[in-house]
């Protein structure tokens, strides 16, 4: 009924390997973790915490294998914004970091995390407790 096909699909990966760069799981999960704890340093940075700046600055160093540059300008963002926003990138970073099992940035992301979170309420009231509209709330 059909037409047997003659001739190899375009698609097959033998024969088009060499055609582009390939990265390893493990050097794309690098590049990522590096881009999550370059964000959290710009935002750490702009807070003017110097001493977890430069330990963020040291975990991008080792991934990348060169300093990054550090995040010299200031915005009019409120310092709980920032917080909010760092502890966000930091919790992205510690995904990563737990995925790709690095240890030392995974303790580092969770401390990032903890010090955001005491830095910032959870609501704008103040309170830490979860919302009642949402499903599962406690």
């Amino acid at each position: 009924m059909y037409e047997p096909i003659r001739t190899k699909s375009v698609h097959t990966p033998a024969d088009h390997a060499d055609d582009f760069p390939h990265r390893t799981r493990e050097e794309e999960l690098d590049i990522q973790l590096a881009g999550h704890l370059a964000a959290l340093l710009a935002v750490t940075d702009e807070l003017g915490l110097g001493e977890a700046g430069d330990r963020i600055a040291e975990q991008v160093a080792r991934l990348r294998g060169a300093p990054p540059a550090r995040h010299a300008g200031l915005t009019e963002t409120p310092a709980p914004a920032l917080h909010r926003r760092a502890h966000a990138l930091a919790g992205r970073a510690l995904v990563v970091a737990a995925s790709r099992a690095d240890t030392a940035a995974a303790i580092l992301s969770a401390e990032r995390m903890d010090a955001h979170a005491a830095a910032a309420p959870a609501t704008a009231n103040g309170s830490s407790a979860a919302p009642s509209h949402l499903v599962g709330a406690l």
